[in-house]
């Protein structure tokens, strides 16, 4: 007689079963903790801004801290009204956008579908070296290279000053081009070959294969890259504390002002000059809590812009 081989209780060959391997329950177990983790420092996050915000908010009207444009807690005559200190932070993040999402698209464009595979070897972990560079020489280039040059080829007599928010942006934008290119290369890449293959079958050129068909497949990715990039801006202090200065007083109307962000007012009101509990101390968790929900904000709206134009393939 011969065995019926084809029960499904019968188990396939080389396979154990009910019996895990111990290198498995290992990486199960390491993942697990990166999980908890991960949730716990955010729980953390949270419970650490919480308290004194709401300290802060018992004192100062949260009107007035959104509503009105003269922060300077610092000073003797003291308000809280934390627009300018916002204001300079969107200045920023729109200047770095505005230079890194063209320049990072533009990248990863010619890296996936441009460039040969010899060439994309070197270039792409070339320009991943950008990401690796401390952000404080991003400031200090911006400073001391970027600034003197802007300042000498400004078209009009009203020259920006020493620090001012569009060398800051600048900065900021060339050092979040590798995020952008990085990860929207990453996307473009993992675009199906037929896709490509059934545009040129209809005669397109190599443009418009990469502009009509493979970024749109892509969006997703693209746009996430995007947010990405956008929240490291919102986040970045350094760059910001050393090109753009700390002024606090007025909301700026201009990027060629100096002024400070939310962050850099965080860096330079955290650095221990504060009694602990006063109203100004107060102050640098309220703008931290700001920024968090900001920052958290834009997460939410990029997972939605995601799951909106994601493309799946089989």
């Amino acid at each position: 007689m011969v065995a019926d081989t084809s029960r499904s209780d019968v188990p396939a060959a080389g396979v154990r079963r009910g019996r895990s391997r111990p290198g498995e329950r290992l990486i199960e177990t390491l993942l697990i903790v990166a999980a908890v983790v991960s949730v716990a420092t955010t729980i953390g996050i949270v419970a650490s801004l919480f308290i004194p915000t709401v300290e802060f908010f018992g004192q100062v009207s949260i009107v007035e801290f959104f509503t009105k444009t003269m922060w300077t807690p610092l000073f003797a005559d003291k308000h809280y009204g934390v627009l300018p200190l916002l204001v300079a932070t969107l200045w920023v993040t729109a200047i770095a956008i505005v230079i890194a999402v063209p320049l990072g698209i533009g990248a990863a464009i010619y890296l996936s579908e441009y460039a040969r595979t010899g060439t994309r070897k070197v270039l792409k972990p070339v320009l991943e070296i950008l990401a690796g560079i401390p952000t404080v020489v991003y400031g200090f280039f911006a400073l001391t290279f970027l600034n003197p040059i802007l300042i000498d080829w400004w078209p009009t007599a009203d020259k920006p000053e020493f620090q001012n928010l569009l060398v800051a942006g600048i900065a900021m934008g060339i050092m979040i081009v590798p995020t952008v290119a990085s990860l929207s290369e990453d996307a473009m890449s993992a675009v199906p070959r037929s896709l490509r293959e059934g545009a040129y079958a209809l005669a397109s050129t190599k443009m418009q294969v990469s502009t009509r068909v493979v970024v749109p497949a892509a969006l997703s990715g693209i746009v996430a890259a995007i947010v990405l990039g956008f929240s490291r801006a919102l986040g970045e202090t350094l760059i910001v504390t050393i090109a753009a200065g700390l002024k606090t007083a007025d909301v700026p109307t201009s990027p060629i002002q100096g002024a400070a962000t939310m962050t850099s007012y965080i860096a330079g009101a955290g650095q221990g000059d504060l009694p602990v509990d006063s109203l100004e101390y107060l102050t640098i968790f309220a703008v931290g809590a700001t920024l968090f929900v900001f920052t958290f904000g834009l997460n939410v709206l990029s997972i939605r812009l995601v799951r909106k134009f994601r493309e799946v393939y089989e």
